[in-house]
């Protein structure tokens, strides 16, 4: 079978949309399988619906590891991205050729080269995402490395070539579009760049060019990326007509909010693409949307499925006690919180049921119950306090939650893995921070009324006191005795 290429397409008789040649106008840190199944998806699209006309460079933000840009420099930048899950009711299996990647480079092996394309006229965006460890200042990084090891440290060297080269000239600046999982992604990449040009003694004239010639966008992005389909990889490819390496995968739905100033429409003309992308002064409400709805429902319900006997996502909303629990967590408890719309937010989350239920995707319910304690106070905590503000009483479903992360977390066997629960005659490890699970180890013999106070009191946990809130300690309490008696599956019905 031929590997993929435009020569291989050509033979074909491909006729979906192909951009073989145009200006590289995108550097990309990141060639992982998220930001190929989204970035490149949109930019892509803008290419064909509203002539971007826009080449894409990747660059591997870390060292080791060539088998992926290898893969794309083989294949000529191209893959193909498969989009699925339910759409208006259907089940959609999208198949589609990317064509916006020019090649991928290597800065550990090729610095100048990297370098190089902040001396182009075309390049006008810098999009990124490094993970969540990939924003952080780290002195150690000097000037001369080559490259410097952390991310901010390698884009500060990139803008000061820049700066050299086009420092006295308007609108050579560059629009930088930060994708990582942490707040205010874009404002902390810019703390972390200035923080550089102090290190090394810039000149103050680069200081003021990064202000003033440089947009550092926060954004938020979402779309569930399982990545490469090694189960039917084989078997896609057959289906295709050719070897494709960097088959990727994502769910249909996808939204990018991206905080900017308004002129940028008219350089990203996502919405003449008619693409999900929304360009705003305040990207946080839309954040606080996800993290509280889709994030919150998963937090909110996953442990009590998983001690129910639930393993997966989707096979928890064909139970409607379980679904059930999760939409009146959403609809009755998190969305009365929330400042945005409320047919706004109950459309998008009307969008996270129909996205649990994705007819392609496992989400195995252990995976999503990693660190739940932050993930409690984070996704769960800023509801459950809205509520009690709003409303002078606890929110039923939350409440029940907040005993079955305890219930969940109540183990009985340290190991260096993780500790130890039950499922009735099943184990399972629970996974979080060392100093969590020792302390649920050291109260794994409490009994309910003494767990729920040491858990409550924990402001290590919470940042705070809950027994401070009336009357949650002993809801917990009576919840957490419920659980003991009859499982949490009862305790979910009774919610409803």
């Amino acid at each position: 079978m031929k590997k993929l290429s435009y020569a291989t397409l050509e033979e074909m008789g491909y006729e979906g949309y192909l951009l073989k040649e145009a200006p590289e106008r995108v550097l990309q840190f990141g060639e992982g399988n998220f930001l190929r199944a989204f970035v490149e998806c949109w930019i892509d699209k803008m290419n064909e619906k509203a002539g971007f006309n826009s080449k894409v460079v990747l660059v591997q933000p870390i060292g080791g590891g060539d088998m992926v840009r290898n893969f794309i420099n083989e294949q000529e930048g191209l893959y193909t991205l498969i989009l699925r899950g339910n759409e208006n009711g259907t089940k959609v299996d999208d198949r589609r050729v990317i064509s916006c990647v020019s090649k991928c480079l290597n800065p550990y092996s090729d610095y100048e080269a990297v370098l190089a394309y902040a001396e182009s006229e075309d390049i006008r965006f810098v999009v990124c995402n490094t993970t969540e460890a990939g924003i952080q200042y780290d002195p150690a990084c000097q000037f001369e490395d080559a490259p410097a090891a952390s991310y901010p440290g390698k884009l500060t060297q990139w803008l000061y070539r820049r700066f050299k080269k086009f420092g006295q000239t308007p609108g050579k600046g560059i629009i930088i579009l930060s994708c990582e999982l942490i707040d205010n992604n874009g404002k902390e990449l810019e703390k972390c760049v200035m923080q550089y040009a102090n290190q090394w003694q810039l000149e103050e004239e680069f200081k003021t060019w990064l202000k003033e010639e440089n947009v550092f966008c926060s954004t938020l992005v979402d779309r569930i990326v399982p990545g490469y389909p090694r189960a039917d990889a084989a078997q896609i490819c057959e289906e295709l007509g050719y070897q494709d390496n960097l088959l990727d995968v994502g769910e249909v739905f996808g939204l990018w909010v991206i905080e900017g100033p308004q002129w940028m429409k008219k350089e990203l003309p996502f919405e003449e693409a008619g693409l999900p992308v929304i360009i705003c002064d305040d990207h946080k409400p839309y954040k606080q949307r996800k993290v509280r709805i889709l994030n919150g429902a998963h937090t909110s319900m996953v442990l009590g499925a998983y001690l129910a006997g639930q393993d997966i996502v989707r096979d928890c909303m064909n139970d409607e006690v379980i679904e059930g629990f999760m939409n009146k967590t959403i609809y009755d408890e998190i969305i009365p919180t929330l400042t945005l719309p409320e047919e706004e937010l109950k459309e998008f989350a009307s969008s996270v049921t129909s996205r649990f239920n994705n007819p392609f995707v496992d989400h195995a319910l252990l995976s999503i119950s990693l660190n739940s304690t932050s993930k409690w106070k984070a996704r769960v905590m800023p509801s459950f306090k809205g509520y009690v503000e709003k409303f002078g009483k606890l929110p039923e479903c939350i409440t029940a939650s907040f005993a079955f992360y305890i219930a969940f977390y109540n183990g009985q066997k340290l190991t260096d893995d993780g500790l130890v629960g039950s499922r009735g005659t099943n184990e399972y490890t629970i996974h979080d921070d060392r100093d969590i699970l020792e302390f649920y180890d050291a109260h794994k013999e409490d009994s309910v009324e003494d767990l729920v106070h040491a858990v409550c009191t924990n402001t290590a946990f919470w940042g705070e006191d809950l027994t401070a809130v009336p009357g949650f300690e002993q809801a917990v309490v009576q919840y957490l005795q419920q659980i003991r008696e009859k499982g949490t599956y009862e305790v979910m019905k009774s919610c409803l």
